[in-house]
C-alpha cells in the first residue's frame, strides 16, 4: 500500500498536541505539508519545531475552532502560503466531566462548540474549495464515547455521536466529486489533556474495560489516519472505526 503524501497539504486542528502531534508527525513523514492548527500558538509552534527534520513541512497557524472567523483566517492564510488543502483532520477536542444535572448551558457550549461546531467550522470552509477540486480527505476524530454513551459525559457524548451522523451525511453529499469522509473513533488514549487526571489506581480501574489491558497511545489512531489519508483507501468513505482497544465492538 502506498502512504506517500508527498505533494499533499494537510490541515490538522488541536496539533500542538497528543493525538494531533502525532498526526502532523506521521503526515510530514510521510512528506506532506501540515498546517498545525492550535488555539495554543505556542503549542503549535513546538509541533512545527519539532518536526522540522523530517521529508514534510510543519507551519504552525493560530486558530480558535469554536470561532468560525479565525478557522476563516486560519484556512485563508493556509490556501495563501500552500495554495490547496487536500486533507482535513478535525482533531481538536475537550470534554466536560461532570454529573448532567450539575452542568450548565456554558458547559453544553464548551462540549458542543469544540467537538461539534469546530468540526464544522473548518469543515464548511474547506468544501467548496474540495469539491471545486474534486479531490479531498476528510477525517474526523470522534469518541467511543459518541457510540455507547459515557457517563459524566452526556454533551460530550453528544457531539461526537453528531459528528458521527455529520461525516456520514456529508460522504453522500460529497461522494460524486472525489471526496472521502471518515471517522477514527478514540478509546481513552493517553494524551497531555487525560494524564493529569489518571492516577495509577484510576487507570487500573478504566484498563478493566479494555481487553487489552491498557489505554491507547496517541501514535496508535495516528496511524489509522494516515492510511484514511493515503490514496490507498480511495473506495473508503462514510465509516466509523474505533482504535479502544476493544473497549466496544460495534
Amino acid at each position: 500500500m502506498d502512504f506517500n503524501l508527498q505533494d499533499k497539504v494537510a490541515v490538522v486542528t488541536g496539533g500542538g498536541s497528543g493525538v494531533g502531534r502525532e498526526i502532523a508527525r506521521l503526515f510530514c513523514e510521510a512528506g506532506a505539508t501540515v498546517i498545525v492548527a492550535d488555539v495554543i500558538p505556542e503549542k503549535g509552534a513546538e509541533t512545527a519545531r519539532m518536526l522540522s527534520n523530517l521529508p514534510g513541512q510543519a507551519i504552525a497557524i493560530k486558530a480558535d475552532v469554536t470561532r468560525y472567523a479565525e478557522v476563516k483566517e486560519m484556512i485563508a492564510a493556509a490556501l495563501k502560503v500552500t495554495g490547496k488543502v487536500d486533507i482535513l483532520v478535525n482533531n481538536a477536542g475537550f470534554g466536560v466531566l461532570k454529573n448532567f444535572g450539575d452542568t450548565t448551558p456554558d458547559d453544553w457550549m464548551v462540549d458542543l462548540g469544540v467537538n461539534l461546531f469546530g468540526t464544522l467550522h473548518c469543515t464548511r470552509e474547506l468544501i467548496n474549495h474540495m469539491v471545486g477540486r474534486k479531490y479531498g480527505k476528510v477525517i474526523n476524530i470522534v469518541s467511543d464515547a459518541g457510540r455507547v454513551g459515557e457517563a459524566f459525559q452526556a454533551t460530550y457524548s453528544a457531539a461526537k455521536a453528531a459528528v458521527m451522523g455529520f461525516s456520514k451525511a456529508l460522504a453522500k453529499e460529497v461522494g460524486t466529486h472525489g471526496i472521502n469522509i471518515n471517522c477514527v473513533s478514540l478509546g481513552a488514549t493517553k494524551t497531555p489533556l487525560i494524564m493529569p487526571f489518571i492516577t495509577p489506581e484510576i487507570e487500573n480501574r478504566l484498563i478493566k474495560a479494555y481487553p487489552l489491558r491498557r489505554l491507547g497511545l496517541p501514535q496508535e489512531p495516528a496511524a489509522l489516519v494516515v492510511f484514511l489519508a493515503s490514496d490507498s483507501a480511495a473506495w473508503i468513505t462514510g465509516q466509523v472505526y474505533s482504535v479502544n482497544g476493544g473497549f466496544s465492538m460495534i
